[in-house]
């Protein structure tokens, strides 16, 4: 089995926000990146969990983005991947990143690609659809289940009030959440394995973009908290009441 997982550059969690330029572009001064969480705990994890138990899948990584998102691929194959793919490319916009991303998969023949349900920067959570639609294949989305028997998937999800189990059979697009797989941390082997591990840069195909971002906006800043005393309980209604106006 050949399995596709897709692997995006984000900001560390605990990154300083700021933007540049009129508030158009992010300010990556200083900021540390990571391999967007979702795709490495979840899909990835995930789709090493599969290799294990058949030692002839080949797990390929694939992501968009410049030689900056180097040093975040290699850490994914230094979790498990096999070969990796870099789409020399640098988009903001999902359907340029799924259009890339498409040209490989179509050439790959996978049984099974793999995405995070959305990235932590954009939280677009598009990009599973997409390869959807231009792929042709069956998609499911926030999944946090996934077993494998034969050519036949068995992918589970929650909804509201439940639990819904679907059978699909591959090939099949999963994007995948918390509950899919538990995380993992490279090994010095598997550091060490990756230097050599095979990264293939290719040239992105042409794609028209569908967005483009005009400006961004900080949220407002939080308000100083007040403290009131527990016995004090008419203050606190009278200030519910007439300040923060929830009552």
């Amino acid at each position: 089995m050949k399995i596709l997982v897709c692997i995006s550059k984000t900001p560390d969690t605990t990154a300083k926000i700021a933007f540049i330029e009129g508030n158009t572009k992010f300010d990556e001064s200083g900021v540390q990146w990571i391999i967007n969480p979702y795709d490495e705990w979840y899909a990835l994890v995930r789709a090493i969990e599969l290799k294990e138990k058949d030692p002839a899948t080949i797990i390929h990584l694939v992501t968009v983005g410049g030689v900056d998102a180097e040093p975040i691929i290699r850490k994914a194959l230094a979790l498990g991947g096999d070969e990796a793919i870099r789409i020399d490319s640098t988009s903001n916009d999902s359907f340029t990143i799924a259009d890339q991303i498409a040209q490989v998969a179509k050439e790959g023949a996978y049984d099974l690609i793999l995405t995070g349900k959305e990235t932590i920067d954009y939280n677009s959570a598009c990009i599973g659809s997409m390869l959807s639609a231009l792929l042709d294949l069956p998609f499911i989305s926030l999944a946090d289940h996934f077993e494998l028997n034969g050519n036949t998937a068995t992918v589970k999800r929650e909804i509201e009030s439940g639990v819904e189990t679907c059978e699909v059979t591959l090939p099949v697009i999963v994007s995948c959440q918390k509950g899919m797989a538990e995380q993992r941390i490279p090994n010095m082997r598997g550091i060490m394995a990756a230097r050599t591990k095979p990264l293939k840069v290719v040239a992105p195909t042409v794609s028209v973009a569908t967005t483009s971002i005009n400006k961004f906006d900080m949220p407002p800043a939080k308000s100083g908290v007040k403290l009131i005393d527990p016995e004090n309980m008419d203050e606190l209604v009278k200030l519910l009441k007439e300040e923060a106006k929830v009552i």
